[in-house]
């Protein structure tokens, strides 16, 4: 990436292994609703499917027409921020008319079934398919002249073309209220583990609830078992190393280690009083009052925050420091990917629609995302915080299909397996129990 997407310090460390993007509106990861990625070769420019051929979409507006519908995730932006970007796009391309479907509850299986059925939206975001399948299903995006400004370019790619281009990414870390801290007496971020512990501890003699985990909701504990345990180890490419392993869940391993912080922040009375009762749309509310401190969360949980109950500047941003090394390193995932439909009757209006989305819609500060694009800069002022901490960025990349297809035999369910640890008398039992299922899939599949 070029550097001056992350200023003051903010380095890219390029590794390779997806982890989670874990953000409300979808992942693309290392978790219960991955898909297999296969890395792809360099792109190569191609016909851009359907019934039409143009090789660069912005390029007349006036001379693309058509109807195309989106089906998206964000139902709360139909009527609002869409309309907004629609008229802003007509615009430029006064003769195209979008619209939007809203998704079901869940948007990857109501996705899979609109694929089955071949009965696609003209704009999607791809659910979670192996690569080798995209291009049943969807047009190259190669004719956009995005492939050298992309992040993440290979991961919805397959036989050398992108058929996906990520809407946002995310990175992960502390968001907190700002005026929480300061009634607590926090006058520093944290920089270690033993100062992040430190101020738990003043937060919580004030009558606060350091950290909000939605334990019970169980998705919320996604980045503690798919960033962390890559970080902490400091390879992006470490769940892929349990295709070679027989246990791969060991107390002095990345999963040890990063299930350990989260079962000594319990111990410690940091999380919420009963972490079996807790109530997700609740948490944003008393994070924003400063009822709670903090959330463990991606970045796109910030203007959630914000939205619910207080103010931009009262809301901040910093890396979790999950050791005293003093050296901090956060991961970078992709969301939700866009794609059009190969049998869309409109392809090149759908894909200046994707186009323009990617590079003149805002949609990533919206969504408190960082930019899908190399060299384009966050307005997010919470993100510049991040950034200025020095932070280190290890850059996710694709599941190896095979450790996909031994957990989903073996029904290994990460962050299932964070609650058993964290409730267990004896945790190393909770590992004991998943080595044994994951060691017998490896061996019924052949691995």
């Amino acid at each position: 990436m070029k550097k001056k997407l992350f200023p003051l310090g903010f380095v890219i460390v390029t590794a390779l292994s997806l982890s989670l993007t874990g953000c409300g509106s979808g992942n693309n990861n290392n978790n219960a609703s991955t898909a297999t990625n296969e890395p792809a070769a360099s792109a190569e420019p191609s016909n851009s499917g359907g019934n039409s051929t143009a090789t660069e979409p912005a390029a007349g507006g006036a001379d693309i027409s058509g109807k195309i519908t989106f089906l998206t995730n964000r139902t709360d932006m139909i009527g609002k921020e869409y309309d907004e970007y629609v008229k802003r796009f007509n615009e430029k391309y006064p003769n195209i008319k979008v619209e939007f479907e809203a998704s079901q509850t869940d948007y990857n299986q109501q996705a899979k079934v609109r694929m089955a059925s071949g009965e696609l939206p003209d704009i999607m975001f791809i659910p979670t398919v192996p690569n080798s399948d995209l291009p049943k299903y969807f047009a190259p995006l190669d004719d956009l002249g995005l492939n050298d400004q992309i992040t993440f370019k290979d991961f919805k790619a397959t036989d050398g073309k992108v058929y996906g281009i990520t809407s946002g990414n995310s990175t992960t870390g502390i968001v907190y209220n700002k005026k929480a801290f300061a009634d607590a007496g926090i006058t520093e971020l944290p920089k270690t583990w033993d100062e992040f512990l430190a101020a738990c501890e003043k937060l919580k003699a004030k009558g606060i609830v350091p950290l909000a985990s939605n334990f019970k909701d169980k998705w919320p504990l996604n980045n503690w078992v798919y960033d962390m345990p890559r970080v902490i180890e400091g390879k992006a490419d470490f769940p892929n190393e349990k295709l070679n392993q027989e246990a791969p869940f060991t107390m002095d391993n990345g999963y040890g280690k990063a299930f350990s912080l989260l079962r000594e922040l319990n111990e410690k009375g940091y999380l919420e009083k009963d972490i079996n009762s807790t109530n997700w749309e609740q948490s944003k509310k008393d994070i924003a009052a400063g009822k709670f401190g903090m959330y463990f969360l991606g970045n796109w949980v910030i203007n959630q925050v914000i939205n619910a109950g207080t103010t931009s500047d009262n809301v901040g941003f910093f890396p979790l420091p999950y050791d005293n090394s003093g050296t901090i390193t956060a991961p970078l995932s992709p969301d939700f990917f866009y794609a059009v439909s190969k049998d869309s009757k409109n392809v090149d209006a759908a894909k200046a629609f994707v186009k323009w989305m990617i590079e003149e819609s805002g949609y990533e500060d919206f969504a408190g995302f960082l930019p899908p694009l190399k060299g384009k800069e966050s307005k997010l002022p919470q993100i510049q915080e991040f950034q200025a901490t020095g932070v280190q960025l290890q850059e996710a990349s694709p599941d190896d299909a095979k450790v996909t297809e031994i957990g989903n035999k073996a029904q290994v369910d990460l962050p299932a397996m964070l609650q058993e640890f964290v409730l267990a008398k004896d945790p190393q039992s909770v590992f004991d129990k998943w080595n044994k299922a994951w060691a017998k899939s490896k061996k019924d599949l052949g691995y």
